[in-house]
């Protein structure tokens, strides 16, 4: 399987942190959106996107990405996240629009994760922040544990 992971960290560099884990699980290449062409895409079996949550939303820069990309035929993909509170598992809350542009796109969503990550935006960094020092060993561990069911059910 040649797998691929387009990726968004701004702050802390918790979203990289769990790219790079599953990058290292997956034998796969990592970049950010400005640094592949959208072409290139066609050369890899499964396309992961992740981002940080930003107002519940992915970061603009891939949102902005994934949207001028063309309609590809079936291309499986997973998507991940990092948030200063957990996604919903009932609501998918951070998940929801960035799906919905995925499978315009002809992407199948095979599954997703979501861990903390360091959040100090606006009043949160007063009080130190949620989740200081995530993500951890454990949440690394759970991204590779992630990374291992998508290449064994892949």
């Amino acid at each position: 399987m040649n797998a691929l992971i387009i990726y968004t960290s701004i702050h802390h560099g918790s979203t990289e942190k769990i790219a790079q884990a599953i990058a290292d699980v997956l034998n796969a290449r990592i970049v950010k959106p400005s640094e592949i062409k959208s072409e290139e895409i066609n050369n890899y079996d499964l396309i992961g996107f992740g981002s940080g949550v930003y107002f519940g939303r992915y970061h603009r820069t891939l949102i902005d990405f994934v949207k001028k990309l063309p309609k590809f035929q079936n291309k499986k993909t997973f998507i991940f996240s990092t948030s200063g509170r957990s996604e919903s598992v009932f609501f998918n809350l951070f998940t929801r629009n960035f799906r919905k542009l995925l499978k315009s796109k002809g992407f199948e969503i095979v599954s997703t994760f979501n861990c903390p990550g360091y959040d100090t935006f606006g009043w949160l960094k007063i009080f130190g922040g949620l989740n200081k020092n995530r993500p951890n060993k454990k949440d690394l561990e759970e991204a590779e544990k992630f990374a291992r069911n998508l290449f064994n059910n892949y």
